[in-house]
């Protein structure tokens, strides 16, 4: 392998770069309005990224703080064998752990032995959803948001934990900052729609969903079946639920998020043909033995 160096021309990498993160949108089935949005997003801070380079392929990283804690994220790797460096270049530079997104077709195999701590979905919303027989859905009411609230908190708190990415304490912070983010108005925050399944006269299920969060795409921040009522097939009832609340809000596709951990979920998705936009890993760091090479 030659010898990685800090790239004296970082703009000859950035154009490659682009372009392999837009391919894996438009492999998943992104329209190119889309795509090119979800890049926007993916390149967030890139002019605070340190490229390196062996002279044939290329390594970004940067470090960020998160939640109290410094985390290293590798970018992009195109490097042979280039990982060990990237590693240690975030550890030398106060990172705990080190963080990748990954695109359909990039570096699963590299990163295999990172576990997963999230993954971004999408699909295209049937023209006419049909909701299954003898389920009916309505607005969730305000009268029901405070305990709705509560319980998604508490949910998405556990989620966290769950994937490894952070302790209690720190999963509390995330979220109280992610929900304030989310819903600065609570109930009447704009662009946000609730919803309650019901079934039997029972509410089974609730869904909380953004419509307009990218050109033509609704987000799913959650589509929960109550506790007592899962094993009966509502799970694919929300799944329903959120593609005719897509419609409904004027989109095309539905987009969301699945924490890592959670298998059943992972499994429900695919069999419903949600494509794997953006998957997110991590692996906890060692302090750095020696100093890198300039």
């Amino acid at each position: 392998m030659n010898e990685i160096a800090i790239a004296a021309e970082p703009a000859q990498w950035r154009g490659g770069f682009e372009e392999r993160v837009l391919a894996g949108y438009r492999a998943a089935g992104c329209s190119e309005r889309l795509a090119r949005a979800l890049l926007e997003r993916a390149v967030k801070g890139i002019d605070d990224w340190t490229v390196a380079t062996d002279g044939e392929g290329w390594i970004a990283v940067g470090v960020t703080e998160d939640n109290g804690a410094t985390v290293g994220r590798i970018h992009d790797l195109t490097v042979p064998d280039g990982r060990a460096w990237a590693e240690r270049w975030c550890a030398e530079h106060g990172a705990q752990r080190v963080e990748v997104r990954l695109t359909r077709g990039t570096g699963a195999e590299v990163f295999a032995d990172y576990p997963v701590l999230g993954q971004n979905r999408m699909r295209a919303a049937a023209e006419e959803p049909e909701l299954p027989p003898g389920l009916t859905v309505r607005p969730l009411t305000e009268e029901e948001y405070p305990l709705w609230y509560a319980g998604q908190e508490a949910a998405y708190i556990a989620d966290i934990v769950r994937a490894g990415a952070l302790t209690p304490q720190q999963a509390k912070e995330k979220s109280d900052q992610d929900f304030g983010r989310n819903l600065p108005q609570g109930f009447h925050s704009p662009g946000h729609a609730f919803y309650a399944m019901e079934a039997d006269g029972q509410v089974v299920g609730t869904g909380w969903l953004q419509h307009g969060f990218l050109p033509g795409v609704t987000f799913g921040f959650s589509l929960d079946v109550r506790e007592q009522h899962r094993g009966k097939g509502y799970g694919r009832a929300a799944m329903a639920l959120g593609e005719w609340a897509t419609r409904q809000g004027g989109d095309e596709a539905m987009m969301f998020n699945v924490f890592g951990g959670n298998e059943i979920a992972m499994n429900l998705y695919d069999s419903t043909g949600f494509a794997v936009l953006d998957e997110y890993r991590s692996l906890d760091l060692q302090p750095p033995g020696g100093r890198l090479e300039r």
